[in-house]
């Protein structure tokens, strides 16, 4: 049940271009937007609505941007509803990406994605011709404190939970798309506060990639597509070598 996130080793590499607080904000306002617009404006009556609040909290987000944001969703600030749409492509040797973004515009943002993967030398591929080869799961991190692993493995399948991993400074637990509020708030109850939760998609198989310039490439993709403005999510499904992340963290 233990065991490690390969692609958190990108992830921490990415993490250093992601410090500019206004995109992670509007980032947490496109989830809250969505939560509210299907969950309704009230966070005690919606899980996923109290789940982007708090991870808005969590990178100080302005308690104004938040309201304005649940209100944005729930359509009493007017104008055109946010809308989810996945897009799904490749990258340089055939990568895997999928897209998830909250837009109130789809023809802009489907230009801007498309742009994106054709100057990096990759394309956007027909709906499910790349998300079959990926897993959707419920995912709550949890700040890594010392804790004892079989206690907290203990906690995990008690409130329904699949996995624990632990990914250096965070625990993560992985659940059933279906389960994720559920096992959270069960976490809850036994005084485990989430960083973050949010649904996944995990790669079934991993591809090593272990050329710099491949990489380079790839991981450019990658943030591209992580800074436009409408996304909120990106997944891919290749890993880099151990030699290759060195040369990239260097």
């Amino acid at each position: 049940m233990a065991g490690h996130n390969k692609w958190s080793k990108v992830k921490h590499i990415k993490a250093r271009v992601d410090v500019i607080r206004g995109k992670v904000f509007s980032k947490c306002a496109h989830e809250i937007a969505i939560a509210a617009r299907d969950g309704g404006g009230d966070p005690t009556m919606n899980a996923r609505l109290r789940a982007a609040i708090d991870s808005a909290k969590a990178v100080s987000m302005p308690k104004d941007n938040i309201e304005r944001a649940i209100k944005k969703g729930t359509g009493e600030l007017g104008g055109d509803a946010i809308q989810e749409v996945t897009y799904e492509g490749y990258g340089s040797g055939g990568a895997a990406y999928i897209v998830e973004a909250a837009t109130d515009n789809l023809n802009r943002t489907a230009a801007d994605i498309r742009s994106i993967f054709s100057k990096a030398g990759g394309s956007v591929a027909t709906p499910g011709s790349v998300s079959y080869q990926f897993d959707r799961k419920g995912e709550i991190r949890y700040e890594n404190v010392g804790s004892g692993e079989d206690r907290l493995m203990e906690l995990v399948i008690e409130a329904g939970g699949d996995e624990l991993e632990n990914d250096g400074d965070e625990w993560v637990v992985l659940t059933a798309p279906t389960e994720l509020f559920a096992v959270s708030e069960s976490l809850r109850g036994a005084g485990l506060e989430p960083k973050s939760e949010k649904l996944v998609s995990l790669p079934q198989n991993v591809t090593m990639i272990d050329d710099l310039e491949q990489a380079k490439q790839l991981m450019k993709l990658y943030e591209q597509l992580d800074d436009c403005g409408d996304t909120l999510n990106v997944f891919t499904n290749f890993e880099f070598s151990d030699e290759v992340l060195e040369a990239l963290d260097s």
